[in-house]
């Protein structure tokens, strides 16, 4: 990439609008931007991304197109869109969190149309993406990588290869579950702490000192445990559950059992189930505030 090629950018949410700003403010090039909502895509006209009438027009002009959307469906519905439209020589970049064996679907099939295609999902925080300071793993060929690298720094301050096609979304979903898991873990101790005797307040700082320490805490548990704060349209129960999902298939694509990760799951149910749903997914210490857990007969 040369660093003035035009990038397209598909699906402007709570990751993908921050995102694609930062691509607009950074990016010496055009930036393309599309999405169903109208105010999203004015949100980052501000910043100076060129709104597209369509996905498929924008592929038309793209040298670079990204992808941030829920999730595989989506992700497997806007390539199929869009691909007839694809220029020569243009690559697809997905940002979504998708099931390992979708990505590696899509790759085949962008393949069969001589379209590169790298699955390279981010971590961290809403925060980190308005900063430009994500982490992404990638799974592409080594030459679509350094090709796309350049750009993905524009979003990014940490950025892995992982392998081939697939290999970021097998790194993605492992990240993912060991923040849930810990979310969980510190939701109980945080309560536990509490209530015999300890405020929250110290207990973080002390624990954040100490080898129980982890980005988890300083960041979810801080945030938004100790304050009770789990503002709407940020990362809900729901979202947490389809990632889920995508990990319990990679098991059983695998083999690997995940008892701890069952127990996980079943938190993050029970938040839908008592009114948590659609709010940040550290609420789920509200279920052990209120003694839910210990109604579960598993």
């Amino acid at each position: 990439m040369t660093g003035t090629e035009t990038i397209g950018f598909i699906g402007l949410g709570v990751m993908g609008g921050p995102m694609c700003r930062n691509m607009a403010l950074k990016h010496q090039g055009r930036v393309l931007a599309f999405d169903m909502n109208a105010a999203a895509v004015a949100a980052v006209a501000e910043a100076g991304a060129e709104p597209a009438e369509t996905a498929a027009a924008l592929a038309a002009e793209s040298d670079a197109i990204f992808l941030s959307l829920p999730g595989g469906l989506q992700v497997e519905a806007v390539t199929a869109e869009i691909a007839a439209q694809v220029r020569p020589g243009a690559v697809i970049v997905d940002l979504s969190t998708t099931p390992v064996a979708v990505a590696r679907k899509v790759g085949s099939f962008l393949a069969q149309r001589d379209i590169a295609f790298a699955d390279a999902p981010v971590a961290r925080t809403r925060e980190a993406a308005q900063r430009g300071e994500l982490a992404i793993m990638v799974g592409a060929h080594a030459s679509v990588f350094e090709r796309i690298r350049p750009l993905l720094s524009h979003i990014a301050t940490d950025i892995t290869h992982g392998g081939d096609i697939g290999s970021g979304q097998v790194l993605k979903l492992v990240n993912n579950m060991l923040v849930f898991e810990n979310v969980v873990t510190i939701a109980e101790m945080m309560v536990l702490g509490e209530r015999a005797g300890v405020s929250p307040e110290i207990l973080l700082d002390a624990v954040s000192r100490g080898s129980g320490d982890s980005f988890v805490l300083r960041n979810h548990a801080r945030k938004a445990m100790l304050p009770r704060d789990f503002p709407e349209r940020s990362f809900p129960p729901e979202y947490v559950l389809k990632d889920i999902d995508y990990v319990f298939q990679l098991a059983q694509e695998t083999g690997v059992p995940l008892k701890a990760a069952e127990t996980v799951r079943r938190y993050y149910e029970k938040a839908v189930e008592h009114g948590l749903g659609g709010r940040y997914f550290p609420g789920v210490i509200r279920l052990v505030e209120d003694g839910i857990m210990a109604e579960d007969p598993s």
